[in-house]
């Protein structure tokens, strides 16, 4: 299986959307009290023997380049790893310092990736997800294992 990036364009807009709805429950996503619109930010999405496989969106601001959404269609084969390279390789383009993130503290397969990626955990942002919630009323308030959603969890990595 060969892993291609492509840098997200309209070809692939009712792929992202639909991936969007499916892992987040809209294309607006809230990071740290900020509202995005998922699908109008720039990103990549990684081919899987010319099938979208994965997709990633960011966000850069002054020197800060923020990871958005991440996704994989299909689990271990890598798909993770290169969508977040070509958005470090962008970053560094874009003379950013900081390459950051946020998850939430449901997560645990996201908190073991992105520890094994390189990124640190930085801060945890202690009940966050209920303003958040009144941004995207449909953040649930129970995550995977059982695990009450109530936190955000933010990674970084110095460039």
């Amino acid at each position: 299986m060969k892993i291609e990036i492509e840098e997200y364009s309209e070809k692939f807009q009712d792929w992202a959307a639909d991936c969007h709805r499916r892992y987040w429950r809209s294309t607006m996503v809230v990071s740290r009290g900020k509202i995005y619109q998922a699908d109008a930010l720039p990103g990549f999405v990684a081919l899987l023997d010319g099938k979208p496989a994965g997709l990633i969106t960011y966000h850069i601001s002054k020197k800060n380049c923020e990871i958005i959404t991440i996704n994989s269609e299909v689990e271990k084969k890598g798909i993770g790893s290169a969508v977040i390279a070509a958005v470090k390789k962008k970053a560094v383009s874009e003379r950013c310092t900081r390459l950051w993130l946020i998850t939430t503290n449901d997560n645990i397969e996201a908190i073991r990736f992105y520890q094994k990626a390189g990124f640190e955990m930085v801060a945890v942002h202690r009940r966050s997800i209920e303003n958040s919630r009144r941004l995207k009323p449909s953040i649930p308030l129970t995550g995977k294992h059982g695990i009450p959603i109530r936190d955000e969890i933010e990674f970084e990595m110095m460039l």
